[in-house]
């Protein structure tokens, strides 16, 4: 049997429009067929695209012998570290939202007071000098405008009807933040409650199997 003489050569060229195909040296054109990609479903979220933990009804579902518990494993614990970074950020965002939202409540009572003023040439008013000192100042009308810091160093003036809807938006948001953090902490607290229910289930299962394992030995 002379294997030079039988052996085929197979040679793909994909060029988008036709697969050539070199056999025994003759050339053939086949039609391309386009790859069909399977399609998978994402997984289920939370409004912030938090995925939810996977609830183990069945053990044999993940861990089918003794070699698949410690990936298993593994696996469980790198998604409860993922729950616990995210919980840590969110509980961080909370912290430094609940501390803005006094001044931000603060700056449009100010505002709103400026705003019953502003028709009268001046005003008196009780101005904080410390902490738990205070002096009486007379202010002049503040006019139709008023200065808002905006962060990063920049201070823009603002008509005091523009100012006051500004700040209730932003007051609005941050509000909608503190509402949607809090509401992923106590998720992402279910979410690391459910993994750790399920390594404690994978673990029982490997010790239930090396038992079994020892009965069958010693018998």
């Amino acid at each position: 049997l002379n294997i030079h003489h039988h052996q085929q050569s197979i040679r793909k060229v994909v060029d988008g429009q036709s697969i050539c195909k070199v056999v025994d040296g003759r050339r053939k054109k086949t039609p391309h067929r386009p790859t069909i990609m399977a399609t998978t479903s994402a997984p289920p979220t939370n409004p912030r695209g938090i995925p939810y933990a996977p609830f183990i009804d069945r053990i044999e579902d993940y861990v089918s012998t003794k070699a698949d518990v410690e990936s298993t494993l593994q696996s469980f614990q790198e998604m409860i570290s993922k729950y616990q970074f995210m919980q840590s950020n969110n509980q961080q965002r909370i912290s430094a939202l609940k501390s803005k939202l006094p001044d931000l409540e603060k700056t449009l009572d100010s505002l709103r007071f400026l705003l019953l003023r502003r028709s009268s040439s001046h005003f008196e008013t009780i101005f904080e000098l410390n902490d738990t000192l205070y002096a009486k100042a007379e202010i002049s009308s503040a006019g139709d405008h008023v200065f808002l810091w905006l962060g990063a160093n920049v201070m823009l003036a603002y008509p005091l009807v523009e100012a006051e809807e500004l700040l209730v938006n932003k007051l609005s948001a941050a509000k909608k933040s503190l509402e949607n953090c809090e509401e992923d902490v106590d998720f992402l607290r279910e979410q690391i409650t459910t993994m750790e229910v399920a390594t404690a289930r994978v673990y029982n299962w490997d010790v239930g199997m090396r038992r079994k394992e020892k009965v069958g030995l010693s018998s």
